[in-house]
């Protein structure tokens, strides 16, 4: 069936995309000229040049500065992007701290159903003389926070087009020290789900805006690294929340599950204080045209002995070159624009990379506590293996910065699926016998525990770093939400309503059976991330525009080479300097 071009139509080729015709099909390549080794390459349209051309005053020197930037990007070594960037690394660390606290209550949540008090005082007991929260609350609660989260998101869409990253979170801050009174003072499930509706919305602006700027606020040898983080400071916030809820299981009093909301006070004021003091992102000045604050911004982020005003001029240059090409490509900046042409492709990638990571059987991983119990492991080394999980997926997400820049996101996004295949696979099989013998509790136990760090080490981080750097610079924003809000309703919709009664004694009883369901959605998106996975590792944002504007096979981009900005705008460059010379003439004449 024939696919739209915007998605399925990544084989065609607009022309030109080289200066010879490569009419015959994705697979002939095309030589630069004399004295070049054959293969792919590409640059930008020279139609979309010419419309740049049209649109800037001297179109010449913003592209020869824009290549002096790109070329200075694609050539740094990491020891000087540590070297010059330490404040852009800071910055970027200290909003994202912001998932920190987002980790800590979202795992306090999900760690409640399986944590004494809480079930003592909220639960009804169940066959095995257990109090168990019933599974239709487990769905709500769980789904009350992804529709919380959802409405944020689409909030902070609105917000951060106005008043920019910084003054979104800081509203999200502020408003999260309120909702945090409701889950506090609960007398009864109800008015604990509508604390989770309230917290989700909180939580989404963070989702959203910590992604964002740290995609935007370092050169590329450091991108990975920060917007991986963000996934650090999630597992960072899960552990804190392991140590505080083991340290007070053996409370059987309200306070034994009230501390662990109360401590959430601790964090949003000292955040806020960093967020306001921080730059804004240099692109988000740009895009709004802002751009002497935009230069401001980008100075305050790198060091002033390593990074010179011609280095500023040259980032400037860059930027607005982008969002020139950009604004060429797709004008809108809407919602609706990320389903239009190029950003269709674009859309659909972010959106299945964070589904994907969902649906690979990670939602046994975070329901870890609760698994281990069903399986047959007690209440005591449950929270153990829970809280050393995290510990071990901490390790997961400093590991994976080592290799993710050796090689790629694509690659260790699909090894990591495949390993988690296998580990499933054997869960699966160690609850055929009921009830499991001590040995295979303990090895699904342990299954379960390596899956968790494989998609820690995997598509657990690089998530973060395929949806900030795939979409278009004008759309990021509104892509990374789109991408979250697709996350948060197979959540609500089919995660939560699954994963729970799976598990539940009450319910299906399915225990580590539950694995073999898993193992099939996982291979399902595998299929998908080998062949509609782009590979990013080091391009800029103006790479990436030029490579999906020429519809590049997703298998084609790692070797598609762009070897300067200039190559294709040289007659937009004539065209614009016969003008001058016209008007000039003209003038003379008149």
């Amino acid at each position: 069936m024939a696919q739209p071009s915007g998605i399925g139509g990544e084989e065609e080729k607009i022309q030109p995309v080289t200066k010879q015709d490569v009419s015959n099909g994705e697979e002939q390549d095309a030589e630069r000229g004399e004295g070049k080794e054959n293969g792919r390459y590409t640059q930008i349209d020279p139609a979309i040049a010419s419309r740049i051309a049209a649109n800037v005053d001297d179109f010449m020197t913003l592209v020869n500065e824009a290549n002096e930037a790109y070329e200075r990007e694609r050539d740094m070594k990491l020891s000087y992007a540590f070297k010059v960037y330490p404040k852009a690394i800071a910055w970027s660390m200290i909003l994202s701290s912001c998932l920190i606290m987002e980790g800590f209550g979202t795992s306090v949540v999900g760690s409640y159903i399986s944590f004494p008090p809480f079930r003592d005082k909220f639960g009804v007991q169940a066959p095995n003389g257990d109090y168990q929260i019933p599974a239709s609350w487990q769905n709500g609660i769980a789904g009350a926070t992804n529709v919380g989260e959802i409405i944020g998101l689409q909030i902070a869409g609105v917000l951060c087009e106005r008043w920019g990253y910084r003054w979104t979170i800081i509203s999200a801050l502020v408003a999260v020290t309120g909702f945090i009174f409701f889950p506090f003072f609960a007398e009864n499930l109800t008015i604990f789900l509508v604390g989770e509706i309230f917290q989700g919305m909180a939580w989404g602006v963070f989702q959203t805006m910590t992604v964002a700027y740290a995609a935007e606020v370092c050169p590329v040898p450091l991108r990975h690294y920060l917007t991986s983080y963000i996934n650090l400071c999630w597992i960072i916030g899960q552990f804190i929340s392991a140590g505080v809820l083991y340290g007070l299981q053996g409370r059987q009093d309200e306070w034994g599950y009230k501390i662990p909301f109360s401590l959430q006070w601790i964090w949003p004021i000292p955040i806020a204080i960093g967020t306001y003091l921080a730059p804004e992102s240099p692109w988000w000045c740009v895009r709004h045209n802002y751009r002497e604050r935009a230069e401001v911004s980008l100075k305050r982020l790198a060091r002033s002995s390593g990074f010179s005003q011609r280095d500023a001029d040259a980032a400037m240059a860059l930027m607005i070159y982008t969002d020139e090409m950009e604004k060429q490509v797709s004008e809108g900046t809407k919602y609706w624009d990320c389903f239009k042409g190029i950003d269709l492709r674009r859309t659909e990638i972010v959106c299945l990379t964070w589904i994907a990571q969902s649906m690979c059987g990670t939602a046994i991983g975070g329901l870890s506590t609760y698994f281990y119990q069903q399986a047959g492991i007690s209440d005591s080394d449950s929270f153990k293996l829970g809280w050393g999980q995290n510990a071990l997926n901490f390790v997961g997400t400093v590991a994976s910065w080592f290799i993710l820049n050796r090689i790629g996101r694509k690659t260790l996004v699909f090894s990591g699926m495949v390993f988690m295949f296998v580990l499933l696979i054997i869960t699966g099989f160690m609850g055929i016998h009921v009830p499991p013998s001590t040995a295979e509790s303990w090895t699904a136990g342990t299954m379960v525990l390596l899956l968790s760090v494989t998609a820690n080490f995997s598509v657990g981080p690089v998530v973060y770093t395929i949806v900030s750097e795939i979409p278009s610079t004008r759309l990021r924003a509104k892509s990374i939400i789109l991408a979250r809000n697709a996350y948060n309703a197979i959540n609500i919709a089919f995660i939560n309503v699954v994963s729970y009664r799976q598990l539940d004694p009450a319910e299906w009883n399915w225990g580590p059976k539950a694995a073999f369901f898993w193992a099939g959605t996982n291979i399902i998106f595998t299929t998908w991330i080998f062949y509609r996975l782009p590979e990013t590792k080091g391009r800029t944002y103006a790479e990436l525009d030029i490579l999906f504007e020429n519809r590049v096979p997703a298998r084609k981009f790692a070797s598609t080479k762009i070897e300067t900005l200039v190559e294709g705008t040289e007659g937009a460059q004539k065209e614009q300097a016969d003008r001058i010379t016209s008007n000039v003439t003209h003038a003379e004449v008149s």
